[in-house]
C-alpha cells in the first residue's frame, strides 16, 4: 500500500467515478453528498448543478469544497482533491452535456442532459491544490 504518485492520482481522479464532494457549513457538520463531476489531469473539477441547491449555496460561500473519488471494490484506491472555486457561472450545454455522456453514455446522457439542463442550471470550478490518496493494490 502506498500513495498514489501524482500522475496516478490524477488519472484516478479523471476516470470515472461517482464523486463525494464535502463543503463546510457553520451550524452543522460539513455538507457531504454524491455527484457526478468531470476532471481532465492538470485542469479543474466540473460540477453541474442548480443554482438554487444548497451544494452551491454553501460552496459559493465557503469559496472551497473537496471531492473523493474510490474504488469499492479490492484492491481499493482512493483520491481526495481539495481547493478553491476558480469560477460559477451559467451551465454550457457542451460541459454538461459530456458530464452526462461520460456518467450515462451517448443516447441516455443527450435525454438526461436535455431533460435536466434548465435557465438555473451552473457549472461549478475548482482547481485542486491539496490532495490525500492512498492504493492498497500493492498488499
Amino acid at each position: 500500500m502506498a500513495k498514489m504518485s501524482s500522475d496516478d492520482r490524477e488519472k484516478f481522479l479523471s476516470d470515472v467515478h461517482v464523486g463525494v464532494i464535502a463543503v463546510e457549513r457553520a451550524d452543522r457538520a460539513p455538507l457531504s453528498v454524491p455527484i457526478w463531476y468531470g476532471y481532465e489531469p492538470g485542469g479543474d473539477v466540473l460540477l453541474w448543478t442548480e443554482s438554487d441547491s444548497l451544494k452551491h449555496r454553501l460552496i459559493r460561500d465557503a469559496g472551497r469544497f473537496s471531492i473523493t473519488a474510490q474504488d469499492e471494490a479490492p484492491p481499493y484506491r482512493y483520491v481526495t482533491a481539495e481547493g478553491d472555486v476558480t469560477d460559477i457561472g451559467p451551465a454550457a450545454d457542451a460541459d454538461v452535456r459530456h458530464l452526462a455522456i461520460r456518467y450515462l453514455g451517448d443516447e441516455a446522457g443527450n435525454q438526461f442532459t436535455d431533460a435536466n439542463l434548465t435557465e438555473t442550471s451552473i457549472v461549478i470550478r475548482m482547481r485542486p491544490k491539496r490532495w490525500l490518496s492512498f492504493d492498497y493494490s500493492d498488499e
